[in-house]
Protein backbone atom coordinates (compact mmCIF):
# COMPACT_ATOMS: atom_id res chain seq x y z
CA UNK A 1 0.00 0.00 0.00
CA UNK A 2 1.72 3.22 -0.76
CA UNK A 3 1.71 5.56 2.12
CA UNK A 4 -0.41 8.50 1.98
CA UNK A 5 0.13 11.87 0.92
CA UNK A 6 1.01 14.38 3.89
CA UNK A 7 -0.92 17.56 3.74
CA UNK A 8 -0.25 20.47 5.97
CA UNK A 9 -1.97 24.28 6.35
CA UNK A 10 0.23 26.69 5.10
CA UNK A 11 -1.84 29.95 5.21
CA UNK A 12 -5.62 31.03 6.83
CA UNK A 13 -7.85 34.24 5.66
CA UNK A 14 -10.76 34.84 7.92
CA UNK A 15 -13.65 37.51 7.57
CA UNK A 16 -16.05 37.75 10.59
CA UNK A 17 -17.81 40.02 12.64
CA UNK A 18 -14.41 40.22 14.60
CA UNK A 19 -12.86 41.46 11.94
CA UNK A 20 -10.46 39.78 8.87
CA UNK A 21 -7.10 39.36 10.89
CA UNK A 22 -6.80 35.60 11.93
CA UNK A 23 -4.61 36.55 15.48
CA UNK A 24 -7.39 39.41 16.56
CA UNK A 25 -10.32 37.11 15.47
CA UNK A 26 -8.92 34.39 17.66
CA UNK A 27 -8.18 36.61 20.38
CA UNK A 28 -11.68 37.96 20.32
CA UNK A 29 -12.89 34.10 20.87
CA UNK A 30 -10.43 33.83 23.46
CA UNK A 31 -11.55 37.56 25.32
CA UNK A 32 -14.96 35.39 25.56
CA UNK A 33 -16.72 38.26 23.52
CA UNK A 34 -19.78 38.05 21.81
CA UNK A 35 -19.73 38.96 17.97
CA UNK A 36 -23.93 39.33 17.73
CA UNK A 37 -25.38 42.92 17.19
CA UNK A 38 -28.72 44.18 16.25
CA UNK A 39 -29.17 44.34 12.21
CA UNK A 40 -29.10 48.19 11.02
CA UNK A 41 -28.47 47.33 7.48
CA UNK A 42 -32.13 47.02 6.37
CA UNK A 43 -35.38 47.73 8.29
CA UNK A 44 -36.17 44.77 10.87
CA UNK A 45 -38.78 46.82 12.93
CA UNK A 46 -41.40 43.96 12.61
CA UNK A 47 -39.24 40.95 12.37
CA UNK A 48 -39.63 38.22 15.04
CA UNK A 49 -35.50 37.95 15.06
CA UNK A 50 -33.63 41.72 15.00
CA UNK A 51 -30.15 40.96 16.10
CA UNK A 52 -27.09 38.51 14.06
CA UNK A 53 -23.12 38.36 13.78
CA UNK A 54 -23.08 40.51 11.07
CA UNK A 55 -19.73 41.53 9.62
CA UNK A 56 -19.79 45.54 9.57
CA UNK A 57 -17.91 48.08 7.89
CA UNK A 58 -16.26 45.44 5.66
CA UNK A 59 -13.58 47.08 3.52
CA UNK A 60 -11.68 44.67 0.79
CA UNK A 61 -9.01 46.94 0.29
CA UNK A 62 -6.41 46.03 -1.45
CA UNK A 63 -7.27 42.83 -2.16
CA UNK A 64 -10.24 43.63 -5.00
CA UNK A 65 -10.33 46.39 -8.02
CA UNK A 66 -13.30 48.80 -6.34
CA UNK A 67 -15.16 49.12 -8.86
CA UNK A 68 -15.66 45.04 -9.08
CA UNK A 69 -15.75 45.21 -5.32
CA UNK A 70 -19.14 47.77 -5.60
CA UNK A 71 -20.48 45.57 -8.02
CA UNK A 72 -20.24 42.00 -6.47
CA UNK A 73 -22.36 40.23 -3.84
CA UNK A 74 -20.85 40.09 -0.59
CA UNK A 75 -20.21 36.95 -0.14
CA UNK A 76 -17.92 37.23 -3.31
CA UNK A 77 -16.03 39.81 -1.75
CA UNK A 78 -15.59 37.89 1.70
CA UNK A 79 -13.96 34.98 -0.64
CA UNK A 80 -11.53 37.23 -2.37
CA UNK A 81 -10.20 38.79 0.95
CA UNK A 82 -9.93 35.24 3.22
CA UNK A 83 -8.83 33.80 0.04
CA UNK A 84 -6.15 36.10 -0.58
CA UNK A 85 -5.37 37.15 3.34
CA UNK A 86 -4.66 32.80 3.18
CA UNK A 87 -1.89 33.44 0.40
CA UNK A 88 -0.41 36.35 2.34
CA UNK A 89 0.04 34.09 5.23
CA UNK A 90 1.35 31.03 3.99
CA UNK A 91 4.07 33.63 2.06
CA UNK A 92 2.94 33.29 -1.95
CA UNK A 93 3.14 36.58 -2.67
CA UNK A 94 3.76 37.68 -6.67
CA UNK A 95 7.42 36.50 -6.46
CA UNK A 96 6.50 32.90 -5.25
CA UNK A 97 3.80 32.78 -7.14
CA UNK A 98 5.63 32.89 -10.41
CA UNK A 99 7.54 29.77 -8.65
CA UNK A 100 4.89 27.43 -8.53
CA UNK A 101 2.54 25.48 -11.19
CA UNK A 102 -0.45 27.02 -11.41
CA UNK A 103 -1.94 24.01 -13.08
CA UNK A 104 -1.39 22.51 -10.08
CA UNK A 105 -2.72 25.10 -7.70
CA UNK A 106 -6.64 25.27 -7.24
CA UNK A 107 -9.74 26.77 -5.31
CA UNK A 108 -12.73 24.97 -3.70
CA UNK A 109 -14.21 27.54 -2.13
CA UNK A 110 -18.13 26.94 -1.58
CA UNK A 111 -21.20 28.77 -0.19
CA UNK A 112 -24.70 27.50 1.38
CA UNK A 113 -27.09 29.85 0.16
CA UNK A 114 -24.52 31.55 -3.03
CA UNK A 115 -25.53 35.66 -3.93
CA UNK A 116 -28.58 35.93 -1.87
CA UNK A 117 -28.34 40.02 -1.70
CA UNK A 118 -27.72 40.48 -5.54
CA UNK A 119 -30.51 38.06 -6.06
CA UNK A 120 -32.94 40.03 -3.76
CA UNK A 121 -32.14 43.24 -5.49
CA UNK A 122 -32.61 41.28 -9.14
CA UNK A 123 -35.84 40.08 -7.88
CA UNK A 124 -37.06 43.14 -6.88
CA UNK A 125 -35.70 44.96 -10.10
CA UNK A 126 -37.87 43.20 -12.15
CA UNK A 127 -40.97 43.51 -9.90
CA UNK A 128 -41.39 47.07 -9.29
CA UNK A 129 -39.22 48.32 -12.09
CA UNK A 130 -39.07 45.91 -15.76
CA UNK A 131 -36.74 42.56 -16.26
CA UNK A 132 -34.83 45.02 -19.02
CA UNK A 133 -34.09 46.36 -16.22
CA UNK A 134 -31.89 43.63 -14.38
CA UNK A 135 -28.06 43.60 -14.19
CA UNK A 136 -26.29 41.27 -16.75
CA UNK A 137 -24.05 40.61 -13.91
CA UNK A 138 -27.32 38.81 -12.40
CA UNK A 139 -26.33 35.51 -13.12
CA UNK A 140 -22.88 35.39 -12.60
CA UNK A 141 -22.93 36.71 -8.92
CA UNK A 142 -25.59 34.46 -7.47
CA UNK A 143 -23.77 31.22 -8.53
CA UNK A 144 -22.04 29.48 -5.52
CA UNK A 145 -18.82 28.89 -7.74
CA UNK A 146 -18.07 32.67 -8.70
CA UNK A 147 -16.47 33.37 -5.48
CA UNK A 148 -13.95 30.40 -6.35
CA UNK A 149 -13.67 31.36 -9.46
CA UNK A 150 -13.16 34.62 -9.34
CA UNK A 151 -10.46 34.68 -7.03
CA UNK A 152 -8.72 31.81 -9.27
CA UNK A 153 -8.85 34.08 -12.37
CA UNK A 154 -7.14 37.36 -10.33
CA UNK A 155 -4.42 34.97 -8.61
CA UNK A 156 -4.46 32.54 -12.41
CA UNK A 157 -4.84 29.36 -10.34
CA UNK A 158 -5.75 26.81 -13.43
CA UNK A 159 -5.91 23.91 -11.01
CA UNK A 160 -9.23 22.02 -9.88
CA UNK A 161 -11.72 24.78 -9.16
CA UNK A 162 -15.33 24.10 -8.04
CA UNK A 163 -17.61 24.68 -5.32
CA UNK A 164 -19.56 22.36 -2.99
CA UNK A 165 -23.03 23.36 -1.35
CA UNK A 166 -24.20 21.12 1.48
CA UNK A 167 -25.72 23.75 3.76
CA UNK A 168 -23.49 24.19 6.83
CA UNK A 169 -21.64 21.39 6.69
CA UNK A 170 -20.65 23.10 3.28
CA UNK A 171 -16.83 24.69 4.71
CA UNK A 172 -15.97 21.39 5.68
CA UNK A 173 -17.09 19.52 2.54
CA UNK A 174 -14.70 21.73 0.28
CA UNK A 175 -11.83 21.86 2.71
CA UNK A 176 -12.12 17.50 2.47
CA UNK A 177 -12.60 17.68 -1.22
CA UNK A 178 -9.29 19.71 -1.39
CA UNK A 179 -7.00 17.30 0.63
CA UNK A 180 -8.26 14.50 -1.48
CA UNK A 181 -7.05 16.39 -4.53
CA UNK A 182 -4.04 16.78 -3.28
CA UNK A 183 -3.67 13.73 -2.14
CA UNK A 184 -4.64 12.01 -5.17
CA UNK A 185 -1.57 13.99 -6.93
CA UNK A 186 -4.15 16.14 -8.85
CA UNK A 187 -2.79 19.22 -6.89
CA UNK A 188 0.41 20.94 -4.61
CA UNK A 189 -1.73 23.66 -3.42
CA UNK A 190 -5.20 24.15 -2.96
CA UNK A 191 -7.10 27.30 -0.86
CA UNK A 192 -10.62 25.84 0.40
CA UNK A 193 -13.35 26.68 2.67
CA UNK A 194 -16.80 28.46 2.58
CA UNK A 195 -18.32 32.29 2.45
CA UNK A 196 -21.60 33.07 3.51
CA UNK A 197 -23.42 36.45 3.43
CA UNK A 198 -27.42 35.85 4.22
CA UNK A 199 -27.77 38.27 5.87
CA UNK A 200 -30.48 40.62 4.29
CA UNK A 201 -34.25 40.82 4.44
CA UNK A 202 -34.57 37.40 2.40
CA UNK A 203 -32.10 35.24 4.32
CA UNK A 204 -33.36 36.35 7.54
CA UNK A 205 -36.95 35.89 6.40
CA UNK A 206 -36.45 32.46 5.38
CA UNK A 207 -34.75 31.15 8.74
CA UNK A 208 -37.76 33.14 10.85
CA UNK A 209 -40.07 31.18 8.75
CA UNK A 210 -39.15 27.86 9.43
CA UNK A 211 -38.84 28.98 13.29
CA UNK A 212 -35.18 28.36 13.63
CA UNK A 213 -33.71 31.74 15.20
CA UNK A 214 -33.53 32.68 18.76
CA UNK A 215 -35.72 35.90 19.73
CA UNK A 216 -33.98 36.98 22.39
CA UNK A 217 -34.46 40.69 20.68
CA UNK A 218 -33.70 42.38 24.39
CA UNK A 219 -30.27 40.86 24.91
CA UNK A 220 -28.83 39.69 21.77
CA UNK A 221 -25.17 38.96 22.95
CA UNK A 222 -26.75 36.42 24.95
CA UNK A 223 -28.67 34.72 22.40
CA UNK A 224 -26.50 32.28 21.28
CA UNK A 225 -25.99 29.99 23.81
CA UNK A 226 -24.76 26.33 23.08
CA UNK A 227 -26.10 23.05 25.73
CA UNK A 228 -27.50 25.86 27.97
CA UNK A 229 -31.49 25.30 28.63
CA UNK A 230 -32.78 28.10 28.05
CA UNK A 231 -31.40 27.87 24.51
CA UNK A 232 -33.98 29.42 22.05
CA UNK A 233 -33.04 28.51 18.35
CA UNK A 234 -29.49 29.52 16.55
CA UNK A 235 -27.97 33.28 15.64
CA UNK A 236 -27.49 34.18 12.02
CA UNK A 237 -24.01 34.79 11.51
CA UNK A 238 -21.56 35.63 7.95
CA UNK A 239 -18.21 35.51 6.97
CA UNK A 240 -15.91 33.05 5.19
CA UNK A 241 -12.73 31.09 6.64
CA UNK A 242 -10.34 30.40 3.91
CA UNK A 243 -7.41 27.15 4.87
CA UNK A 244 -4.27 27.14 1.97
CA UNK A 245 -3.69 23.38 2.13
CA UNK A 246 -0.67 22.30 0.25
CA UNK A 247 1.45 18.78 0.17
CA UNK A 248 4.35 18.63 2.73
CA UNK A 249 6.94 18.36 -0.12
CA UNK A 250 5.71 21.55 -2.08
CA UNK A 251 5.80 22.83 1.44
CA UNK A 252 8.59 22.47 2.75
CA UNK A 253 10.20 23.00 -1.13
CA UNK A 254 9.21 26.37 -1.29
CA UNK A 255 9.60 26.78 2.54
CA UNK A 256 6.59 28.08 3.41
CA UNK A 257 4.88 28.81 6.99
CA UNK A 258 3.49 25.17 8.49
CA UNK A 259 0.61 25.65 10.76
CA UNK A 260 -0.90 22.52 11.38
CA UNK A 261 -1.42 18.99 9.64
CA UNK A 262 -4.59 18.21 8.36
CA UNK A 263 -4.74 14.32 9.11
CA UNK A 264 -8.21 13.14 7.73
CA UNK A 265 -11.69 13.40 7.30
CA UNK A 266 -14.77 12.22 6.67
CA UNK A 267 -18.51 12.64 5.05
CA UNK A 268 -21.90 11.15 5.00
CA UNK A 269 -25.57 11.55 5.44
CA UNK A 270 -28.50 10.92 8.22
CA UNK A 271 -30.81 10.00 5.14
CA UNK A 272 -32.88 10.85 7.95
CA UNK A 273 -35.28 14.08 7.87
CA UNK A 274 -34.99 17.57 5.88
CA UNK A 275 -33.44 19.58 8.92
CA UNK A 276 -33.80 17.53 11.88
CA UNK A 277 -30.53 15.82 12.97
CA UNK A 278 -31.24 11.76 14.08
CA UNK A 279 -31.41 12.42 17.65
CA UNK A 280 -29.44 8.89 18.65
CA UNK A 281 -26.36 10.98 16.68
CA UNK A 282 -25.71 7.44 15.13
CA UNK A 283 -24.78 8.52 12.00
CA UNK A 284 -22.81 12.08 13.16
CA UNK A 285 -20.92 9.35 15.44
CA UNK A 286 -19.97 6.96 12.42
CA UNK A 287 -18.64 9.76 10.26
CA UNK A 288 -16.18 10.68 13.67
CA UNK A 289 -15.22 7.21 13.35
CA UNK A 290 -14.23 7.12 9.71
CA UNK A 291 -12.84 10.41 10.28
CA UNK A 292 -10.16 8.37 12.86
CA UNK A 293 -9.80 6.13 10.40
CA UNK A 294 -9.16 8.02 7.55
CA UNK A 295 -6.30 9.44 9.49
CA UNK A 296 -4.47 7.02 11.02
CA UNK A 297 -5.18 8.32 14.41
CA UNK A 298 -6.22 6.33 17.30
CA UNK A 299 -9.50 7.69 19.47
CA UNK A 300 -7.34 7.87 22.52
CA UNK A 301 -5.73 10.94 21.14
CA UNK A 302 -8.38 13.17 20.38
CA UNK A 303 -8.50 15.63 23.14
CA UNK A 304 -10.20 18.46 21.79
CA UNK A 305 -13.17 18.71 19.53
CA UNK A 306 -14.49 22.24 17.98
CA UNK A 307 -18.56 21.34 18.05
CA UNK A 308 -21.00 22.48 15.63
CA UNK A 309 -23.34 23.39 18.77
CA UNK A 310 -25.33 25.62 17.15
CA UNK A 311 -27.75 26.48 19.93
CA UNK A 312 -30.77 24.44 18.83
CA UNK A 313 -32.92 22.58 20.60
CA UNK A 314 -32.26 19.38 18.75
CA UNK A 315 -29.01 19.54 17.20
CA UNK A 316 -26.75 19.83 20.12
CA UNK A 317 -27.69 17.56 21.71
CA UNK A 318 -27.81 14.93 19.06
CA UNK A 319 -23.65 15.75 18.53
CA UNK A 320 -23.08 15.25 22.54
CA UNK A 321 -24.76 11.39 21.96
CA UNK A 322 -22.54 10.59 18.81
CA UNK A 323 -19.92 11.80 20.59
CA UNK A 324 -20.30 9.61 24.07
CA UNK A 325 -21.18 6.62 21.73
CA UNK A 326 -17.85 6.93 20.12
CA UNK A 327 -15.31 7.86 22.60
CA UNK A 328 -17.37 6.27 25.64
CA UNK A 329 -15.65 7.13 28.96
CA UNK A 330 -13.18 9.23 27.28
CA UNK A 331 -15.26 11.79 25.93
CA UNK A 332 -15.39 13.37 29.78
CA UNK A 333 -11.50 14.08 29.24
CA UNK A 334 -11.76 15.60 25.57
CA UNK A 335 -12.24 19.39 26.03
CA UNK A 336 -14.95 20.62 23.90
CA UNK A 337 -16.42 24.19 22.43
CA UNK A 338 -18.54 25.87 20.29
CA UNK A 339 -16.90 28.92 18.40
CA UNK A 340 -20.88 29.46 17.46
CA UNK A 341 -21.36 31.03 20.77
CA UNK A 342 -19.66 34.20 20.10
CA UNK A 343 -20.26 34.55 16.29
CA UNK A 344 -23.25 32.81 15.40
CA UNK A 345 -24.35 30.35 12.89
CA UNK A 346 -22.29 31.49 9.57
CA UNK A 347 -23.77 28.82 7.75
CA UNK A 348 -21.80 27.63 4.82
CA UNK A 349 -18.98 29.62 5.90
CA UNK A 350 -19.24 27.99 9.36
CA UNK A 351 -16.82 24.91 9.46
CA UNK A 352 -13.98 27.34 7.59
CA UNK A 353 -13.92 29.62 10.35
CA UNK A 354 -13.91 26.78 12.82
CA UNK A 355 -11.38 25.37 11.41
CA UNK A 356 -9.21 28.33 11.58
CA UNK A 357 -10.75 28.30 15.52
CA UNK A 358 -9.25 24.95 15.88
CA UNK A 359 -5.82 25.40 14.29
CA UNK A 360 -5.47 28.42 16.48
CA UNK A 361 -6.38 26.30 19.32
CA UNK A 362 -3.28 23.98 18.24
CA UNK A 363 -1.00 26.98 17.60
CA UNK A 364 -1.76 29.47 21.04
CA UNK A 365 -2.34 26.18 23.65
CA UNK A 366 -5.54 28.48 24.59
CA UNK A 367 -9.16 27.13 23.85
CA UNK A 368 -11.81 29.61 23.96
CA UNK A 369 -15.07 29.34 26.18
CA UNK A 370 -17.85 28.61 24.97
CA UNK A 371 -20.23 31.81 25.87
CA UNK A 372 -24.02 32.13 27.86
CA UNK A 373 -23.11 28.36 28.85
CA UNK A 374 -24.85 28.89 32.22
CA UNK A 375 -27.58 26.44 33.17
CA UNK A 376 -26.10 23.40 31.27
CA UNK A 377 -28.65 20.93 29.74
CA UNK A 378 -28.59 17.75 31.71
CA UNK A 379 -27.61 15.38 29.31
CA UNK A 380 -24.15 17.07 29.04
CA UNK A 381 -23.04 16.43 32.48
CA UNK A 382 -19.77 15.47 32.95
CA UNK A 383 -18.17 17.23 29.53
CA UNK A 384 -15.80 19.89 29.91
CA UNK A 385 -17.89 22.50 27.58
CA UNK A 386 -14.93 25.06 28.51
CA UNK A 387 -18.19 27.35 30.10
CA UNK A 388 -17.58 31.14 29.96
CA UNK A 389 -13.65 31.01 30.67
CA UNK A 390 -10.39 30.54 27.89
CA UNK A 391 -8.69 27.54 28.95
CA UNK A 392 -4.85 26.58 28.87
CA UNK A 393 -4.69 22.83 27.21
CA UNK A 394 -2.01 21.55 24.54
CA UNK A 395 -3.67 20.08 21.68
CA UNK A 396 -2.82 16.94 20.93
CA UNK A 397 -5.19 15.73 17.98
CA UNK A 398 -8.11 18.00 17.74
CA UNK A 399 -11.54 16.99 15.77
CA UNK A 400 -13.62 19.82 13.88
CA UNK A 401 -17.32 19.02 13.13
CA UNK A 402 -20.03 20.52 11.00
CA UNK A 403 -23.28 19.48 10.33
CA UNK A 404 -25.91 20.44 7.66
CA UNK A 405 -29.69 20.61 6.54
CA UNK A 406 -30.58 17.62 4.61
CA UNK A 407 -28.08 15.61 7.04
CA UNK A 408 -24.70 16.49 5.63
CA UNK A 409 -22.02 15.61 8.03
CA UNK A 410 -18.67 16.33 8.26
CA UNK A 411 -15.22 15.84 10.18
CA UNK A 412 -11.83 17.21 10.14
CA UNK A 413 -9.36 16.24 12.08
CA UNK A 414 -6.26 18.66 12.15
CA UNK A 415 -2.81 18.21 14.79
CA UNK A 416 0.20 19.74 15.15
CA UNK A 417 2.78 19.51 12.63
Amino acid sequence: MTQKKRIVVTGMGVVSCFGNDVESFYNSLLQGKSGIVPIEEFPVADYPTRFAGVVQNFDPGQYMDKKSARRVDPFIRYSMVAGKKAMEMGKLDSQALEKIDRKRAGVIIGSGMGGMTVFYEGVDTVISKTYRRLTPFFVPYIITNMGGALLAIDIGFEGPNYSISTACATSNYCIHAAAQQIREGKADIMLCGGAEAPINPIGLAGFVAIKALSTRNEEPMRASRPWDQARDGFVMGEGCGVLMLESLEHALARGAPIYAEYLGGSINCDAYHMTDPRQDGEVVGRCMEEALADAGVAKERINYINAHATSTIAGDLCEINAIRKVFGPQAHNIKINSTKSMTGHCLGAAGGIEAIATIQAIRTGKLHPTINLENPEPLVEGFDLIPNEAKEHTVDVALSNSFGFGGHNSTLVFAKY
